[in-house]
């Protein structure tokens, strides 16, 4: 029965939307945002492990640390570069799946996709000084090479932040006989709401790269190779992880709050208030079915707490909102509720870590942590896109919140999209595949020995000669 709900919620964005390109046009979008979010967020996180790493190399002369960021920045490289291919796809996907969005936001959101692209080239700039750096510079000055690869991450990641921001609200332009006029882009890229947003997906962005640094190393350690090499590969990104595991919770408490005022409809949908009830109850689960709420664990008075910040004050409900302004319910609560319960694993797992690090009881002896370390990147993922279908399935049905529906955004060419996504799905395995296949020929040949596999295009490394 849950099965048959969710796939009624999907049902609904496809049945009751018009034009019939709609439908391809979310999944195309969701494919390759779902895609691409991965990756985008190993080139904001990943740089600062790598920077840490080798910087630890060049202070404690450490040759275990130095060889991890090397090796580490080899594999950047590879996700950098299949990072780049569905980026592109992404910036010409705006334009063609929603031209009544850019046709008429086009002015409104051109600042931060704009950035966005020139932060984009400079990562890619100083990635390449750095993987070629390595016995051309200078250490102290190579190192830093780094730090410029991590600011560009994080200015691309905050422009496209900040244009989802403005989507759940918008600001920085009036609309006036039907025309967008007095256009303020700056007030677009710096909308307050933005701050908030892109703070939780970078916090999420850390905790994703760092979970599955780390488990990479679990792994390896369940496979009996407990050498440095393979704790300081599990430690470093886990530390970073833990910083991020337990900062998540209140960063994502203070971007909800007043979502009651700004999209209620998503809010009562990720609190499954079907009635405003007077203290709210936090649903633990559940499902709305014709218009009832079933199968939920009730706690009393805690959905009002958490999502109203008091102990009384009602989580309006679905009944005070249009009916065709609901968003599909069953969807956006699960997804959400998803979310949450990864996270709160999560932070729970690495606030036992370190408690028990401190009592003297190393975890990393333990095959059955391990096995959890293994299994948090993947969760970490699962739970960073849960949010963002939270996020945007719960908006529905508006592209640009209370502005413009997302009927009105999509082209109307069906067919078309049905190819496009069928090419996509294609060439997103193709790469997904060609990745794993890449990264796990490096690892097989860094365990063989391999310690210095080559860059491509690079110059090569001529010993000095010997005096005379």
């Amino acid at each position: 029965m849950l099965t048959a709900d969710v796939v009624t919620a999907l049902t609904r964005l496809a049945t009751e939307a018009e034009p019939a390109g709609l439908l391809p046009a979310r999944e195309q979008m969701a494919l390759s945002l779902g895609w691409h979010i991965v990756l985008a967020c190993f080139g904001v996180a990943f740089p600062a492990m790598i920077f840490v790493m080798h910087l630890r190399g060049i202070r404690r002369d450490d040759p275990v640390a130095l060889g991890l960021a090397k090796r580490w920045a080899k594999v950047s490289a590879v996700l950098f570069a299949i990072g780049a291919v569905s980026g592109t796809v992404l910036s010409f996907e705006m334009g063609l799946l929603w031209p009544g969005l850019m046709g008429t936001y086009g002015d409104v959101l051109g600042l931060p996709f704009a950035f966005e692209g020139l932060a984009f080239f400079l990562e890619a700039i100083f990635l390449g000084i750095y993987l070629y750096g390595w016995g051309r510079m200078p250490p102290k000055r190579h190192v830093l090479m780094v730090l410029p690869m991590a600011i560009t991450g994080i200015v691309g990641a905050y422009c496209v932040l900040a244009v989802n921001a403005w989507m759940n609200v918008p600001t920085g332009f009036r609309v006036v006989d039907g025309e967008v006029t007095d256009v303020q882009p700056w007030a677009v890229l710096f909308n307050q709401h933005a701050f908030l947003q892109f703070a939780h997906m970078w916090v999420g962005a850390y905790m994703l790269v760092g979970f599955s640094i780390a488990g990479v190393y679990a792994v390896g350690m369940l496979r009996g190779r407990r050498d440095a090499h393979h704790r300081l590969g599990f430690m470093v990104p886990f530390v970073f992880a833990s910083v991020a595991a337990v900062t998540q919770p209140f960063v994502g408490h203070v971007l909800g709050l007043g979502l009651d005022e700004r999209q209620p409809a998503k809010l009562a949908a990720f609190e499954l208030a079907e009635t405003t009830e007077s203290p709210s109850p936090l649903r633990l689960g559940g499902v709305l079915v014709d218009g009832e709420v079933r199968w939920s664990i009730d706690i009393p008075r805690l959905g009002s707490l958490i999502a109203m910040n008091s102990p009384d004050r009602p989580v309006p409900g679905l009944d005070t909102i249009p009916e065709e302004d609901h968003p599909p319910v069953n969807l956006t609560h699960l997804a959400f509720q998803t979310m949450v319960g990864i996270g709160t694993l999560l932070a729970a797992a690495v606030v036992l870590f370190w408690y028990q690090r401190r009592r003297g009881r190393d975890l990393l002896d333990r095959r059955w942590f391990l096995r959890f370390a293994a299994a948090a990147g993947p969760l970490a993922v699962i739970a960073l896109e849960a949010g963002w279908v939270a996020t945007e399935v719960g908006r529905q049905p508006w592209i640009v919140y209370d502005v413009m529906r997302t009927t009105d955004a999509v082209g109307d060419y069906t067919a078309s999209l049905w190819w496009l996504l069928g090419i996509s799905t294609v060439v997103y395995t193709a790469m997904t595949v060609g990745a794993v296949v890449v990264l796990r020929s490096m690892a097989r040949r860094w365990r063989a020995g391999d310690a210095d596999l080559p860059s491509p295009y690079a110059p090569e490394v001529h010993a000095p000669e010997a005096s005379s």
